[in-house]
């Protein structure tokens, strides 16, 4: 048993971290990212955090959000940020575009993206629709999909989707179920029914966020890595047995980032994301990327004229 080991089977059961006893030394600091603003979208790494898992890992982390002027891909390609969650169609582009990034542990099982029709019809016969869409993410995979189904959609690129259609500016917009979708029905504007299209539920199911650090990071902090990880694991597990103190730890955050929502809409936010969480095929939180969502994704957005060459599990792994 190496001494690390032995020191963490004392320690950790009297409630001490090697960090806090300071066995192992000063330890690289981790600056992670999200990929966007405080919500319970982020509520498994807000319990790792606060509850002590990264700590519990020799590790020394601090969560930053980004501004909507400089993103986490931007943080993390200039070196100012350690790690962050991306859509795998974005990491993707990222990687394509000469970013390499390893993909340290998957969150999300399923596609969260949704269509969201303004007048009630199928998204799927509103042809020449406009619809309002995101300049980067699962964007990329929305159009491809939309040039498939020949529905000639104008996009109407925007950084306030949920704005447009609740003015009657557009005809649909493009979502994410845990959030726009909820956001939009607060306003009372739309109503489940034929006006919504899960892309969960067909041929375009394609995994979302991951966690993701520079290739070159990995390589030298390889244990580090492993272990945000884990400990990034285990406050998802935490959180999913207990929902209602993540969506309270999570309401902290909000509030010290003054992001604009309320308590209803992130325990709904929390119960979409755990559930997204969920592999159709197993039922389960499997954390890991799947192969077959891989390669479809990659075929996809190569058909797309997004990536110039396939990306693979090879790039996406360590």
């Amino acid at each position: 048993m190496g001494c690390s080991s032995f020191i963490r089977r004392i320690l950790f059961p009297l409630g001490l971290s090697l960090a806090a006893a300071g066995v192992l030394g000063a330890q690289e600091r981790i600056v992670f990212t999200p990929q966007s603003g405080a919500q319970a979208q982020f509520a498994g790494y807000y319990v790792a955090l606060e509850r002590g898992f990264y700590a519990e890992e020799g590790l020394d982390v601090e969560i930053v959000h980004p501004f909507a002027t400089h993103s986490a891909v931007d943080k993390i390609r200039e070196g100012e940020c350690t790690a962050t969650t991306l859509p795998l169609s974005l990491a993707m582009r990222t990687i394509d575009g000469g970013l390499p990034l390893v993909n340290i542990l998957q969150t999300s099982m399923n596609s969260a993206t949704v269509i969201l029709s303004r007048w009630g019809d199928d998204p799927l016969t509103l042809h020449g629709a406009k619809v309002a869409t995101f300049r980067a993410g699962f964007g990329q995979l929305a159009r491809s999909f939309a040039e498939t189904e020949h529905l000639d959609y104008e996009w109407i690129v925007t950084a306030s989707a949920v704005n447009l259609f609740v003015v009657g500016a557009v005809d649909a917009t493009l979502g994410r179920s845990y959030d726009e979708y909820y956001r939009i029905l607060q306003t009372g504007l739309f109503t489940p029914g034929k006006g919504i299209y899960r892309f969960e539920d067909g041929e375009y199911n394609i995994q979302q966020e991951g966690v993701y650090v520079s290739r070159g990071w990995y390589e030298r902090h390889k244990e580090q890595a492993e272990a945000f990880a884990r400990a990034s694991r285990r406050g998802w597990e935490w959180a999913a047995a207990h929902p209602d103190e993540a969506v309270s730890l999570s309401m902290r955050y909000v509030l010290e980032n003054w992001t604009p929502t309320n308590g209803t809409l992130q325990k709904l936010m929390l119960q979409e994301v755990l559930r997204l969480q969920l592999d159709h095929d197993s039922g389960r939180r499997a954390f890991r990327l799947r192969p077959d969502m891989v390669e479809k994704a990659s075929r996809l957005l190569r058909e797309a004229g997004v990536l110039s060459r396939d990306i693979t599990m090879e790039d996406l792994l360590p």
